[in-house]
């Protein structure tokens, strides 16, 4: 009897160490069966992690230019146990990859790490085939042009109340703790912010446009506060998402009149459950990397009961939302006469009443669609518009130009001004140089157990070693002649194959600053490339001004269609603010001041010098009085030099 129970108990035992262990069988079997172990890569520093630490800290060392630069368009580079992974900047062969996203889709592990931030597994950046296609076929009518344009007042309410704010702030004496994330730095003795931001803003960045002379009491340190402009934006963005898309104020920011300078309690607490989402980064480790691949190592990660009570919010917040919707209706006969409401709310709350298949969402796809447009209409228009107003920060002599084409408008003509041709070329330049998104990964999955994807430029494939040995006989050991390289080691490809289950990363960034797409100048922020483009700008597939950042814009029919939904609501958002703040503002950062990048999801700033604060964007912020004279001076040679990356 003892017998039987212990081979039970073994027999049980490997079942669950078989079930526990299959990802890792089939990530061993693939990487041996792969057509991408024939492709050139970088040396791997580990057989366990691959290059995968490498990647960590991909917007700061520029890892992806530097193997592109050696390596050439098209390479792979070595993820869990070595596995090779296809990394192409290759525009014929995005264009394929994008353009066919149902046969391409996200990995697993991305759509889980997407679920776990919030979108949840219904939702539209989650969901696949023809799931996906039903529910953006829904959801498109909330985003189309005539709704954008109707919903520009909202903006520029949400954009002249964070103007005033701004306002407010330099006219405020610094407040006495020294631990308030929105602390606004002027006195010298501070400990909340690095001493290089605490410096009398006397630079040249900060004065060098202002040709009216200085009041008496126009000094640097009281005019210039130093403000971290990434909580406020964010909180402007997430109470214009929650009125322009669901008709409800979030009171993330403070009303007119009370003190900008809030506690944490004050911002709402869907703003602190979005915080702690978007804030909270996995350090890189060997468990980290585990838990991509066995899900039941996450619930060991210490940050899993905040991200839960973050969700949590979000999903009663989302109930409440729609209870309302419903209640507002409830009683009230639709007239055939009366204008159908556009903005997403009112479509979730109809598609869940709809009678058609091809036009129902379910409870929990509302829910997840609430979270999902919440998430990606604040957060990535935020980090947007933080990473322009440091752009043009970086670039006094741009900023100084825009400010001067906008006050040269008349603001009674709104749209007018928001189709000024500079303010195009700078939203166009900012999204070019600053993607929220630097990369995203695709996996092959389509019908067939193969795929051949075409490039523009061929890639050099390893010659498999028996074709090589059967060369050989065939030729008797003399070396062919057919422009092989090293003895026929290598021959070029003008295709890439793959395999069910190859993963693919498109480094969104890496496309976008291009030398040889974009010019020598590709890594500068100069607006005014936008009016004469190079030539080979228009092979990019992009959905916006022919880069990468709202993916690809060849998409739709069988293929399916992955790019932003929303893209025309964020361009409009971040256009509304940047008029409504550079009016009146002018946004400068001392020259020693390092700002890198931190990518979870959104690509978030952070101090070189004082990584541990958390993610800020400290940039200095002065009323610029409607009677300045603002003549932009200086040349671009010297703006660019001092925008560089």
């Amino acid at each position: 009897m003892s017998l039987s129970v212990l081979s039970c108990c073994l027999l049980f035992t490997w079942f669950i160490t078989l079930y526990l262990l299959k990802p890792l069988f089939f990530l061993i079997i693939a990487r041996f069966r792969s057509p991408l172990r024939l492709i050139p890569s970088p040396p791997s520093p580990s057989f366990f992690v691959g290059n995968l630490a490498q990647l960590i800290d991909q917007e700061n060392n520029d890892i992806f230019r530097i193997w592109t630069d050696q390596y050439g368009h098209t390479f792979t580079y070595r993820g869990f146990i070595s596995g090779h992974r296809l990394l192409t900047t290759d525009p014929l062969a995005l264009s394929y990859i994008l353009g066919h996203a149902y046969d391409f889709p996200k990995p697993e592990f991305i759509t889980d790490a997407l679920a776990e931030m919030g979108a949840g597994h219904d939702g539209l950046l989650t969901v696949q085939g023809d799931v996906h296609r039903r529910q953006r076929r829904i959801m498109s009518q909330a985003f189309s042009p005539s709704h954008i344009k109707s919903i520009i007042p909202i903006f520029r309410q949400k954009a002249e109340q964070l103007r005033d704010i701004f306002m407010q702030m330099g006219n405020l004496p610094p407040r006495e703790t020294a631990t308030d994330p929105n602390h606004v730095s002027t006195c010298p003795n501070s400990c909340t912010t690095p001493h290089s931001l605490l410096e009398p803003a006397h630079h040249a960045s900060s004065t060098r446009h202002r040709t009216s002379p200085p009041s008496a009491t126009d000094s640097p340190v009281t005019t210039c506060p130093t403000v971290d402009i990434l909580p406020w934006l964010a909180r402007a963005t997430l109470d214009a998402i929650g009125e322009a898309g669901f008709g409800y104020s979030f009171h993330s920011l403070p009303p007119p009149g009370s003190d900008p300078h809030p506690s944490d309690k004050s911002e709402g607490e869907l703003a602190r459950a979005f915080s702690t989402v978007f804030s909270t980064v996995t350090e890189f480790s060997v468990v980290s990397v585990l838990a991509v691949w066995f899900p039941f190592l996450r619930r060991f990660n210490p940050d899993t009961r905040a991200r839960q009570k973050a969700k949590d919010t979000m999903l009663r917040i989302g109930t409440q939302l729609i209870d309302a919707c419903k209640t507002a209706h409830l009683g009230h006969e639709p007239r055939f006469d009366a204008p159908i409401s556009r903005d997403i709310l009112s479509v979730l709350v109809r598609a869940n009443a709809a009678t058609s298949p091809s036009q129902a969402l379910t409870h929990s796809e509302m829910l997840s669609q609430i979270s999902t447009f919440i998430a990606a209409g604040h957060e990535t228009t935020a980090s947007a518009l933080t990473w322009t107003l440091y752009a043009l920060a970086r670039a006094p002599a741009a900023q100084s130009r825009l400010r001067a084409a906008i006050r040269a408008c008349d603001m009674e003509d709104f749209q007018a001004v928001l189709d000024l041709p500079l303010l195009e070329y700078t939203v166009r330049e900012a999204l070019r140089l600053h993607a929220p998104v630097g990369s995203t990964m695709r996996i092959y999955a389509g019908a067939a157990p193969e795929c051949f994807v075409p490039l523009q430029h061929p890639v050099r494939v390893r010659v498999p070693t028996w074709c090589r040995l059967s060369r050989w006989f065939r030729h008797r050991g003399r070396p062919s002649n057919n422009g092989e390289e090293e003895n026929g080691r290598w021959h070029l490809e003008s295709s890439i194959h793959l395999r069910h289950g190859d993963i693919i990363t498109i480094p969104i960034q890496s496309v976008n600053r291009a030398p040889d797409i974009w010019g020598p100048d590709a890594r500068v922020f100069r607006p005014e490339r936008w009016a004469a483009l190079p030539p080979a700008v228009r092979t990019v597939p992009g959905l916006y001004a022919h880069t990468l950042t709202f993916l690809n814009g060849n998409g739709g029919g069988a293929g399916g269609n992955r790019s932003c939904i929303g893209y025309r609501f964020a361009i409009a958002e971040i256009k509304v603010f940047l008029v409504c703040l550079l009016r009146d503002l002018e946004f400068s950062i001392d020259d020693d001041v390092v700002i890198q990048k931190r990518a979870n999801i959104v690509t978030r700033p952070f101090l070189a010098s004082a990584p541990e604060m958390g993610n800020q964007m400290p940039l200095r912020v002065r009323r610029v009085p409607p009677d300045e004279i603002v003549e932009p001076v200086g040349s671009d040679v010297q703006d660019v030099g001092a925008a560089r990356l």
